[in-house]
């Protein structure tokens, strides 16, 4: 007999270990796991091991609202982030309610017993009232890379970021990093450090933003307030100031531009700023690179990195040959071209025998689908900090738990009203032009023109949305196989 848990969690990364914590403190009378792929929890900041690996958001919005970040530097690194991700667990008692090397490959729902049974590779197994994914967006077997002329031609050695050697050698060798993401933009700095010489080679430009990696008012606070009241006036102040800023590039994006490339051309000159930093399009349809310090701009000031902004034609047996006819010699050649995104956790889902194709499927509050029973996904910010929206989503689950509690029921189903069926399709998320999300939204569920069918990636609008009433006449609530009449079945 299949072992029986109320939640299953799937995902031991920062989305789930934020979900383990919120069920034991709002729904004590709920059993829950956590399976977690990997020999080891931390999910992001585990896996991804290359050299100056950091956050990109500060981490007094990237941290817990129940846990303050009482760190010095507010960019953290990655070992930084993964202690502090332990020391959550092991304080909260998440971390024996997590089974390592449990990878789950399916589930299927039976509405006749408002169940789960979640297929776990290798192993028994093992049912759930309600499913709640925290694997993230992207797939854990390996990143994207397009297909490259003459790869197999070049002689020296091409790395994937996400896929990071432990014993790569790069001291005093050619380097040349293909992207302009955060990714990109961390590994140049880092690299430029011992290796003769390191090249990032761009398509096209994006955004950078320098910023100090301490938060000189977060480390005052800290020395005359109490811990908790410190960390949550600067983690209100950062997101007051995350909104501000984000407003301005949709209100006045031309004066943001003008700014952002003022304090660029400030830090490298004006015609590397023209040549390498200038993007075609406006701020935040794609996101901000951070970079902390001043760390990529001081690896070009000294010579140590430079900028090419070009089209590959082929690789060669030393090197890039680019389009314009300029050739770039490498020893070795890092792909830090994106993440290979999947959808509810690269795994297959079925309803009472029906495969799920999430695509066809409405998004309910940005967390759920229509016509799927008791299926959460956590899905964070692309414009803001990933856990800001990961602890509402948290939060939102122990609610709708305690409604089936409180009403005796054991099913809930978002279902379109007939008044529904008129919603013009949007993407899942819109106004973000970045490739990475764009080969993704054919697989995402669509997002209507009013409430609950939107998904705003607006930490204002999702605290309005994921706070409404949980009983909103949308989502259905039953027991086991029963249907409420008049509803959509979609």
């Amino acid at each position: 007999m299949a072992e029986f848990f109320d939640v299953v969690v799937v995902g031991a990364g920062i989305s789930g270990i934020g979900a383990a914590v919120h069920l034991q403190r709002e729904c004590p009378d709920r059993t829950f796991i956590i399976l977690e792929g990997r020999n080891d929890l931390g999910g992001t900041w585990d896996l991804f091991r290359y050299p100056g690996v950091r956050s990109d958001s500060d981490m007094h919005t990237l941290g817990y609202s129940f846990k303050p970040w009482l760190h010095e530097k507010a960019i953290a690194d990655g070992p930084s982030i993964l202690a502090y991700l332990r020391e959550t667990a092991a304080e909260y008692h998440v971390t024996e309610h997590i089974r390592f090397q449990h990878m789950v490959a399916a589930a299927s729902w039976s509405s006749d017993t408002a169940r789960w049974t979640v297929s776990v590779s290798g192993r028994d197994p093992i049912e759930c009232n309600l499913l709640f994914m925290c694997s993230g967006y992207y797939s854990y077997k390996g990143g994207y890379t397009p297909e490259f002329p003459g790869r197999d031609q070049f002689q020296g050695q091409i790395v994937h970021p996400q896929d990071w050697p432990e014993d790569l050698d790069y001291q005093g060798k050619r380097v040349v990093v293909i992207g302009s993401g955060a990714t990109a933009m961390t590994l140049v700095p880092a690299m430029a450090a011992d290796a003769a010489h390191v090249t990032m080679l761009q398509r096209s430009p994006t955004y950078v933003v320098a910023r100090p990696d301490r938060d000189v008012i977060a480390n005052k606070l800290r020395r005359v307030l109490p811990e908790k009241t410190a960390y949550n006036l600067v983690r209100r102040k950062n997101i007051a100031l995350s909104s501000f800023l984000y407003g301005r590039t949709r209100k006045a994006p031309h004066k943001v531009k003008a700014k952002l490339l003022q304090m660029t051309g400030a830090a490298v000159g004006s015609d590397v700023t023209r040549d390498h930093f200038t993007p075609t399009y406006n701020p935040w349809d794609q996101r901000l690179c951070l970079i902390p310090n001043g760390d990529l701009y001081k690896a070009i000031n000294r010579g140590a990195a430079s900028v090419v902004t070009d089209h590959i034609e082929t690789f060669t047996e030393t090197g890039i040959q680019l389009q314009s006819g300029a050739f770039l010699d490498a020893d070795i050649i890092v792909t830090a071209t994106g993440l290979q995104l999947v959808t509810v956790g690269d795994m297959d889902i079925s309803v009472d025998g029906r495969p799920v194709d999430f695509s066809t499927t409405w998004t309910y509050r940005g967390l759920g689908y229509s016509g799927v029973p008791n299926l959460v996904s956590s899905f964070g910010y692309i414009n803001a900090s990933w856990t800001l929206r990961s602890d509402l989503i948290g939060r939102f689950v122990c609610r709708l738990l305690n409604h089936m509690t409180a009403t005796g029921t054991n099913q809930c189903t978002p279902r379109l009203r007939l008044s529904d069926l008129d919603m013009p399709a949007r993407p899942f998320i819109v106004d973000f032009s970045s490739g990475y999300m764009q080969r993704m939204m054919p697989l995402l569920p669509k997002q209507g023109d009013r409430d609950p069918w939107r998904n705003p990636q607006s930490l204002t609008a999702d605290q309005k949305l994921m706070n409404a009433p949980v009983d909103d006449g949308v989502m259905q609530f039953t027991v086991a196989h029963q249907r409420a009449p008049g509803r959509v079945n979609a």
